[in-house]
């Protein structure tokens, strides 16, 4: 692949380099230590030269006399987003898993992951065999594009082709790829393409014509992806993370912002065509909850909040928030969930100002949902950042974990969530003088309408995102009983693996219903004509269960009692085709 955007390799000792600025009249190529070199100017605001340096080499654009900044498309930098670039060889680094073509979707156990707080690429690289050991199947990071500062959540990226120099070198994360490919571990790679962050984007100044003035997003002026210059800024970049650095699968992160099916439809044929024979997955954040883009083959799942938000309130009793659309009557939301996918299907939503959201999904198989309890989100986006450990009690949590651990929807996990972790998970960023300021008003003011917020004062108690003690409390550190827990864990995915994951292929929902206040049975056809059934009660009271007759399959809780299921318990049975 020769990507539009960049620099290029045309021999180890010469480059060419690439930018587009139409809202430029002339730019300089800058070499550190070497000669500024006058780019040539076509029609549609391409400019062009070529140095004699190769890898390693050091450079920026001159775009006017007091302004010289990194390449848009940078695939390195020399420590901040504001300074110089470099130039990578992506041929450089040898491969020790050549033969790997990864894992086919229904075998996914995600495990999603920051990888600052895990110590950088070296560090997830020392974790994997653990994870591995525990059954996990798929390491998903999230996103590693530079950023201004030392430390930053993930989704302030400005430099997408750049991987954080505070992580690591390009080196370094394919090393860590290659690593978890001969442990059987897939890598997938949440990518933002909706947004750039506040600091360090210098592509409004050089080319307007990048942004859609006529759209808004809650970041500001949305992405002009109709322009081909555009798209292919963001399709050469996905293409990169899937061949230069053999990820095996991208999570698009809140594609709802993009407003462009055409340009999410074009992103995923152009992927797939330069895959070749490799199992490569792509999945949506997609807040629309659009089910024709699973309809085919192009995206294989899309998270679904539906799942989390719905739990989160059997769990937790909060009502606040976006928590309100599933608060009333959580158990049939939670049984439409099972049965169908999506909970809001074309529904008004009251977090949505009524507007319907949605569309149809009962048709899809299970596999094409992701789900989970706690994801970054859903913990970082609290004021606190507290884990859900800290707001139910652990024998609902772990009955809630059976059922996401062996339903037929693909399951995430949240880093330290299998070890009992406690630390929160904060909102941490490293930004400076006014926009530090901004950033931390601007978070205590978003809280304002939770009622454990109202009083000012109380506001004042969620840390600053740019004190190094936000970030720091932020690693996932084990529970004392975090042995327990993987035990928990362990046994679970061990079961997923064996019983139900060779048959998730040609899976389909029955039908779920409601057999008490916070209690629901499904029940799923499996690829072999088997029948998986699972019961769940987070209520108070028993709940009636018509068991089939099969031994069940696990028990996490009291379980069964005289054909009611106790509070706190999930029971699964797995009927073989009669």
């Amino acid at each position: 692949m020769t990507p539009l955007w960049g620099p290029t390799l045309l021999a180890p000792d010469r480059t060419r380099f690439r930018l587009w600025a139409p809202g430029c009249e002339a730019v300089t190529l800058e070499i550190d230590g070497g000669a500024a070199i006058a780019m040539t100017r076509d029609d549609d605001g391409w400019f062009e030269a070529e140095a004699t340096v190769g890898a390693g080499a050091r450079y920026r654009f001159r775009v006017s006399d007091d302004l010289a900044i990194p390449d848009p498309a940078s695939r390195a930098q020399a420590g901040d987003v504001h300074g110089w670039s470099i130039v990578v060889d992506p041929a450089a680094y040898r491969w020790q898993t050549d033969a790997w073509r990864g894992r086919p979707w229904e075998e996914t156990i995600l495990y999603e992951c920051h990888p600052g707080t895990m110590g950088g690429f070296a560090g997830i690289a020392e974790a994997l065999p653990a994870l591995a050991e525990l059954g996990i199947t798929a390491i998903e990071l999230m996103p590693v594009a530079a950023f201004s500062g030392k430390r930053n959540w993930g989704y302030d990226g400005v430099l997408p082709y750049a991987p954080a120099s505070d992580y690591g070198t390009p080196d370094d994360l394919k090393a860590l790829i290659d690593r978890a490919h001969g442990l059987g571990l897939m890598m997938v790679l949440d990518v933002v393409y909706n947004h750039f962050g506040p600091d360090g984007n210098y592509l409004p100044g050089i080319a307007p014509a990048f942004f859609d003035e006529a759209r808004h997003t809650p970041w500001g002026d949305a992405i002009a992806f109709q322009r081909d210059e555009v798209a292919h800024y963001f399709i050469d970049n996905a293409r990169m993370w899937i061949e230069d650095y053999r990820f095996d699968g991208l999570r698009f992160d809140a594609v709802h912002a993009i407003e462009d099916n055409g340009f999410l439809d074009r992103l995923a044929a152009e992927i797939r065509a330069g895959a070749g024979d490799r199992h490569v997955h792509l999945v949506l954040e997609n807040e629309s909850n659009d089910a024709e883009r699973l309809s085919d083959e192009q995206f294989d799942a899309q998270w679904n909040d539906d799942f989390h938000n719905v739990l989160h309130c059997l769990l937790t009793g909060e009502d606040g928030a976006y928590y309100q659309d599933f608060a009333d009557h959580p158990a049939e939301r939670l049984a439409r969930c099972l049965g169908e996918g999506f909970i809001y299907q074309g529904e008004g939503s009251a977090n949505h100002d009524g507007k319907p959201r949605g569309k149809p999904s009962g048709h899809l198989p299970p596999t094409r949902f992701v789900s989970f309890l706690q994801n970054h989100d859903q913990v970082g986006n609290r004021a606190l950042g507290e884990r859900l450990l800290l707001l139910t009690d652990p024998a609902r949590l772990k009955a809630a974990t059976a059922l996401l651990l062996l339903c037929p929807h693909i399951p995430m996990l949240f880093m330290g969530e299998e070890a009992g972790s406690r630390a929160p998970f904060l909102f941490f960023t490293d930004f400076h003088d006014e926009l530090a300021d901004a950033v931390r008003e601007g978070r205590r003011k978003e809280f304002a309408k939770f009622p454990a917020f109202a009083d000012p004062e109380q506001r004042e108690t969620i840390p600053d995102p740019n004190a190094v003690a936000t970030f720091e409390a932020s690693r996932a550190a084990s529970g004392d009983d975090g042995a327990t827990w993987r035990d928990f864990y362990r046994s679970l995915i061990a079961l997923r693996a064996d019983r139900i994951v060779p048959h998730l292929a040609g899976a389909a929902a029955v039908r779920a219903e409601v057999v008490g206040d916070k209690a629901v049975v499904a029940r799923w056809t499996l690829g072999d004509g088997a029948t998986l059934t699972i019961a769940l009660n987070l209520g108070e009271a028993m709940a009636p269960v018509a068991a089939p007759s099969a031994t069940p399959l696990s028990i996490v809780g009291t379980g069964l009692i005289d054909q009611t299921l106790a509070p706190a318990s999930c029971v699964a049975w797995l009927e073989a085709a009669a």
